[in-house]
């Protein structure tokens, strides 16, 4: 399963998720028209007051004119609350179908050697981006295309009014395109100190323990306190940014209100405007600039909104489209690791290449090796968590590409070395979290990994609480509720590596048993192990050296005749195929298999 051919399936597009939204734009762009029309209902208003009523002195004309005035104005402010929850309510579905896309590329991106706080950072987008929708900001888009209507009704009053309207919105303009240009580097440098800074808190916060131990946490805190003071410098250099030129649109709109008005009285000696106008005029005039000043306010949030959105888009791009896979049977032959090469997903670095082996159903191989050859990487690379560079992983011959993800954890038992459960009860934990469990497989893989007694002695047993990564346990508890979680739904692979690290004789005994029941089912099995016992009951040794599967072949052959390791075929035992080793490698082995049967 290479990274390539990850690539060549078919990307799904935004579109697909959140829907064809160019209906419900146009309709929003409709009632914006309507709102922005009826917002003409203020300058009407006081043409008809100061140029009709008091010239004729008429109670009822101008009662008439304020009942009219006041119908057009509860009209505008329901159209205005509908747009408003039209907004919100568009804004919570994007959130309800983006939001657990973006927590599955959370689980996916530390594969691939991001930060946990960078992958958080695409659900923070989510929320970004409905937050975005949900707030004012967007009006002021759907408002922006309308300012031609009231700019043409104060032209109609008078063209220099008209033409003073205009050049100020130029103006305006001008100082949003200015605002853009100069905090777009700004922004991208404040958002990578943000998540730099958030890397640096996340690592204080899981290594809590060593730092009050060992007595650096003031050093921890000036460390934090760095990385907080350059994202609080860039974070203020944007926000004077933005928070000068939209302050100086402000002004410039109050000068502007203010010319025009100076303008008007000039017009109105010179007997070219009435009274009336002059206050029409500072009405219309205000409504058609105020998209703009409102855009200007809300420069901050566009910007982020933007950003955060062409990251959803690059993230969906990113992802693998499974819903044409074809469910395959489930495994029960063999598993077949061809020519396998794996990198380092942060550093790109060549952890481990061409590694070649075959198991089939029964089979149990224990991979040795010194620290750093590359044992934990063949592990995770045999059950999907870290993609190849070249090569293949199969289960019955198919490429574990050509699972659907979930489809293929049903058939895959995983013990990482470090165990960590979810916060949840014992019982979810071990069930995988699935909402359809079976309590006689829970109770079955919780006896496979002999650590049903140790659960029912708990005061709550199998409902016990584990609170965040199941701190409330020992880790040899942990371990071993980690090893039936592995073994629940009888996978047909399962890959443990070092899983007798924290584990008592009494716990690698039961683990023991465990290796021998998927065996005995007709599983495969695969142990990581630097302590010896851990092999007691596999039938297959590799010696995994520098990046190299260096000898591989039965345990008690490599204890009689290390010479002919990897020589014998595989119709002559169990042996499968391997790459030709050096002596060495063959004797170490050997050596090794040796320690164990003797421990």
């Amino acid at each position: 399963m290479s990274t390539q051919k990850k690539r060549t399936r078919s990307a799904p597009d935004v579109s697909q998720y959140i829907g064809n939204c160019r209906g419900l734009a146009v309709f929003l762009l409709c009632l914006s028209g309507v709102i922005n029309l009826l917002a003409l209902t203020g300058s009407f208003y006081m043409l008809q007051i100061y140029d009709r009523a008091l010239p004729s002195g008429s109670v009822p004309t101008l009662i008439a004119f304020s009942v009219l005035a006041i119908g057009l104005y509860l009209f505008q402010g329901l159209f205005d609350v509908l747009r408003s929850q039209i907004l919100v309510r568009y804004g919570a579905r994007l959130d309800a179908r983006l939001a657990p896309l973006a927590h599955q590329v959370v689980i996916e991106m530390p594969r691939y050697g991001y930060s946990t706080s960078e992958a958080l950072e695409r659900g923070r987008d989510v929320d970004t981006v409905r937050g975005f929708i949900s707030s004012q900001a967007p009006i002021a888009l759907f408002d922006l295309p309308w300012m031609p209507l009231f700019l043409g009704f104060v032209y109609l009053l008078h063209p220099m009014l008209g033409l003073l309207t205009l050049a100020g919105a130029v103006v305006l303009i001008a100082l949003t395109v200015v605002t853009e240009v100069m905090t777009r580097n700004v922004v991208k440098d404040t958002h990578r100190a943000a998540i730099t800074r958030s890397n640096i808190a996340d690592a204080h916060a899981r290594n809590a323990d060593i730092l009050k131990a060992m007595g650096f946490g003031s050093r921890a805190v000036s460390r934090f306190s760095a990385a907080n003071d350059k994202h609080l410098h860039l974070q203020t250099k944007t926000s004077d940014v933005t928070g000068s030129f939209s302050g100086l649109a402000k002004v410039l709109r109050m000068m502007l209100q203010s010319a025009l008005l100076g303008l008007g009285a000039y017009l109105t000696m010179k007997g070219e405007l009435s009274s009336g106008s002059i206050i029409a005029c500072s009405v219309a005039s205000a409504r058609a600039l105020a998209p703009i000043d409102m855009a200007i306010g809300n420069w901050k949030g566009f910007v982020a909104a933007r950003r955060s959105f062409g990251r959803l888009k690059e993230t969906l791009a990113a992802m693998d489209d499974e819903a044409r896979i074809i469910d395959l049977p489930a495994p029960c032959q063999t598993l077949k690791v061809e020519k396998a090469t794996v990198v380092a997903p942060h550093t790109g670095a060549v952890l481990l290449s061409d590694v070649f082996f075959e198991l089939k159903a029964g089979d149990a191989l224990g991979l040795i090796g010194p620290s750093g050859g590359g044992k934990t990487s063949l592990a995770k690379s045999i059950v999907g968590v870290w993609p190849l560079l070249r090569g293949s992983i199969r289960l019955d011959d198919a490429d574990l590409d050509q699972w659907h993800s979930d489809k293929l954890g049903a058939h895959i038992g995983y013990l990482p070395q470090d165990v960590s459960l979810l916060e949840g009860t014992i019982a979810e934990n071990i069930s995988r979290f699935d909402p359809q469990a079976d309590a006689r497989g829970i109770v079955a893989a919780a006896r496979a990994a002999g650590v049903h007694q140790m659960i029912v002695r708990l005061s709550q047993g199998y409902q016990t609480e584990l609170g965040p990564n199941g701190t409330s346990l020992s880790a040899g508890q942990r371990q071993r509720i980690g090893l039936a979680r592995a073994l629940y739904g009888d996978p047909f692979l399962v890959v443990l590596d070092e899983p007798n690290s924290n584990l008592d004789a009494e716990g690698e005994a039961a683990l023991t048993e465990a290796l021998k029941g998927v065996r005995q089912r007709g599983g495969i099995a695969i142990v990581i192990a630097h302590r010896p016992s851990a092999l007691a009951a596999v039938d297959l040794v590799g010696l995994i050296q520098n990046g190299k599967l260096v000898a591989i072949g039965p345990k008690d052959e490599l204890i009689r005749e290390p010479a002919r390791v990897a020589t014998v075929p595989a119709s002559a035992g169990k042996t499968r195929a391997a790459p030709t080793p050096s002596s060495g490698g063959k004797v170490r082995a050997a050596a090794a298999v040796a320690a164990a049967q003797k421990d």
